[in-house]
């Protein structure tokens, strides 16, 4: 049997003789089993090492938060930081209007100021503004832009840059794409007529 105690129909003495074995082979794993029950644990890797959980809970840890600052970013860049930084701007713009007072007069720099910098339809001082700001922008170096005669078109309505020589280099193929898009609306347009001549 797996106890240890023999099997069958056993005699008493043979029976007590094995109960003092199993008593004395306990007594003597006493002590084996008062210190097992206050060890820790050893966890072992595939090889056999003892592998460290506290440092490894730090390095998940780590590992955690490092993800968890990405994800952030990503999602910042995600919104867009331009958005974000407007939407910033808003805020703030919005809570200086909130200390202001209700009434607004005429001597209200704030309110002259953004009256002054909205651009309105039909204003014959548009184009000198835009002027006096491309002066106050040179610092800002703008790259220079193709200066020539009009090129063809492009599937993309892409201007060329400013090292382009005019020469279109393609295969042809989208002078032919617009070519057989013409033909489309032209044949659309004839077969129409066509169809409704008669009413």
């Amino acid at each position: 049997v797996l106890s240890g105690v023999k099997a069958g129909l056993v005699s008493a003495d043979v029976l007590r003789r094995e109960q003092q074995e199993l008593r004395k082979h306990e007594r003597n794993n006493k002590h084996l089993e008062e210190e097992s029950r206050h060890t820790a644990t050893v966890f072992r890797d595939k090889s056999g090492r003892r592998r460290d959980l506290a440092r490894e809970r730090l390095e998940q840890r780590q590992k955690a938060a490092a993800e968890a600052e990405r994800d952030e970013q990503y999602a910042r860049w995600g919104k867009g930081l331009a958005q974000d930084r407007q939407q910033q701007q808003n805020v703030e713009d919005a809570i200086k209007e909130m200390q202001k007072p209700l009434a607004r007069y005429i001597d209200d720099q704030d309110l002259d100021r953004m009256l002054r910098e909205q651009e309105r339809e039909g204003d014959p001082m548009a184009d000198l503004i835009k002027k006096r700001k491309a002066k106050e922008n040179k610092e800002k170096k703008e790259k220079p832009r193709y200066n020539g005669p009009a090129p063809p078109l492009n599937r993309f309505n892409i201007w060329p840059g400013h090292r382009w020589d005019g020469v279109d280099r393609s295969n042809g193929f989208e002078q032919q794409r617009f070519a057989r898009i013409a033909n489309k609306k032209a044949v659309q347009e004839l077969a129409y007529k066509w169809s409704v001549e008669d009413m």
